[in-house]
């Protein structure tokens, strides 16, 4: 693949003695200059290496890693502007579960059945308790959503008190982008499930869900990667709901069997979900989940520098820059290698992350506002590290006035746009529009709302509070015309996410990372220098929602 296209490499090859920035560099603020090859090329060298054995939150090679991004940050001259000097320490409560104790029995009149480990199901442990088990009736709920706003209601017609739900993953594509998003997310459909009363859910893979990937992949590390949660200041889990006392995911395979005893066929329910009509009923059987868990508390530190800003009037005011440091670790071999590197996801992401603050610290005149840059833990067991600092933040909450956020941008392919998630829900369109034009890149409206990645990264986190936020990707449209990257955007998806082959060897365009680490910078710069903060848009959903600026 890589010959086929233009400037591509790979990290650990050695810089070319005539490696040069691209043409526009010249011209730009010295700053942006300082964005080169050789600094990106170390980074990513160090993070991926196998010794940093994936980086796993509250392992040593997640540690190595974060004492590499603060000796960066000191390096740079920045401030530390963490509770503990470069880090902030998050508390984690991890949870692994005994497999030998994980069962899901269906109960029907013609007797018991016994589900299989993978082959059928899998479970991620109880976010607290040693051990749990619970029988009760099964009824179908379509996505498990409730949007009133949109006259949409899966649980209109069900009753879910003390029952155990069966939902598909993901929520209606006939939802506008934004509802979409935020009703496909688990912690809105557990809060819903919750607030009827359901004492558990049982997950179900919807034609969309089968066609992005594979139920190896649900299956690959289950049972040896632990789960998470972080711990708030009362000393309990985060997110946790005791009310429910099971979950299971189960395969497309063995689902239909759960819908035997009903009016409608499993297919049925997958031609509703298609379409978007809500379709829900009692199964007619009832459901046993049971596990044991082992618990272990640790503790996993954000990263976190700021570049002080020049204006005395707004330097107390923080635009933060966020690249979630963590991945899975080590887990199950493929080909031979159990060592999840995490090049793409998210070296790549914290490097473009170190650079930003070498072009803000070397910037010919600093930013009016301050620059607070934050490596985070725990994104990959659930976005842990972001929320933990954005419901404690080092800084004022509400001196918080934009987060951008750098995640996975697959780099793969001379580039000719980029897509802002986030952008259309702010004033922060107008800036990012006018940053990335200046690298050269087209805007792109975002073209897989299935993926519902707005909600699936660290600026979540700080939408949430109310923080409005952009997170920058690559864009699927090439400068080379024989490129496909939608091909190449799916063909990672399936062969190297979350797998040991996101690695060194991975494919990766200098030029278009160097222009793509210039427009986050150019975007942070337009934020910080405005006279005004950023606001959410007049009626938008999650300003709506969430917003308190």
């Amino acid at each position: 693949m890589c010959s086929s296209i233009a400037g591509c490499g790979n990290p650990a090859d050695e810089p070319s003695s005539q490696a040069t920035l691209p043409p526009a560099a010249d011209a730009i603020d010295g700053g942006l200059a300082a964005i080169n090859r050789e600094n990106l090329q170390a980074h990513l060298n160090f993070l991926a290496d196998d010794a940093r054995k994936g980086r796993m939150s509250g392992e040593p090679g997640y540690d190595q890693a974060a004492e590499y991004v603060a000796a960066q940050f000191e390096a740079l001259g920045l401030e530390p502007g963490g509770r503990d000097g470069w880090f902030q320490p998050v508390p984690l409560l991890t949870r692994r579960i005994d497999i030998e104790s994980a069962a899901v029995t269906v109960h029907g009149d013609l007797g018991d059945g016994n589900l299989e480990w993978k082959k059928d199901f899998v479970m991620g442990g109880d976010p607290v308790r040693d051990e749990t088990s619970v029988r009760a009736e099964v009824v179908y709920a379509g996505f498990g959503v409730h949007a009133p706003e949109l006259g949409y209601s899966d649980y209109d017609d069900i009753d879910v008190n003390g029952k155990i739900v069966a939902i598909f993953g993901g929520a209606p594509a006939t939802f506008p982008h934004n509802q979409r998003a935020f009703y496909s997310s688990g912690r809105t459909k557990r809060d819903e499930m919750v607030e009827r009363g359901a004492v558990g859910y049982i997950s179900m893979r919807s034609r969309t869900d089968q066609k992005r990937y594979e139920w190896e992949v649900v299956t690959l590390n289950a049972g040896v990667t632990a789960g998470m949660s972080w711990i708030n200041l009362s000393g309990k889990a985060a997110d946790h709901h005791p009310e429910l006392e099971g979950s299971a995911a189960i395969s497309e395979m063995v689902a239909p069997d759960i819908f035997e005893l009903t009016p409608i066929s499993f297919e049925e329910a997958l031609d509703a979900a298609d379409s978007g009509k809500p379709m829900s009923t009692p199964l007619g059987i009832e459901v046993t989940l049971s596990q044991k868990s082992d618990h272990t508390e640790v503790t996993s530190p954000n990263v976190i520098g700021i570049i002080r800003g020049s204006d005395p009037e707004l330097a107390d005011e923080y635009v933060v820059y966020s690249a979630h440091l963590d991945h899975v670790g080590i887990g199950t071999p493929v080909n031979g290698d159990d060592i999840y590197n995490g090049f793409y996801d998210n070296a790549v992401g914290v490097s473009l992350l170190i650079e930003a603050a070498r072009a803000f610290a070397t910037m010919d005149k600093r930013p009016r506002r301050s620059i607070l840059i934050v490596a985070v833990t725990g994104e990959e067991r659930g976005l842990l590290g972001s929320d933990y600092f954005a419901h404690y933040p080092t800084v004022p909450s509400n001196s918080i006035v934009a987060n951008i956020n750098l995640d996975m941008p697959l780099l793969l392919y001379p580039l000719a746009d980029v897509i802002a998630f986030g952008a259309q829900h702010s004033s922060m369109q107008a800036p990012i529009e006018k940053a990335v034009a200046a690298e050269g890149f087209a805007l792109t409206p975002d073209p897989i709302p299935e993926e519902v990645l707005f909600i699936r990264s660290d600026q979540y986190s700080f939408v949430r509070q109310g923080i409005p936020s952009v997170f920058l990707v690559p864009g699927f449209t090439s400068t080379d015309p024989g490129i496909d990257g939608q091909a190449l955007f799916r063909d990672h998806l399936a062969k190297h996410y979350h797998r040991p082959s996101d690695d060194l060897s991975r494919p990766f365009d200098w030029d278009s990372a160097l222009r793509f680490a210039r427009a986050n910078v150019r975007i942070g710069q337009e934020i910080a220098d405005a006279a005004a903060r950023p606001t959410w848009n007049e009626g938008d959903f999650f300003g709506d929602k969430f917003g308190k600026r």
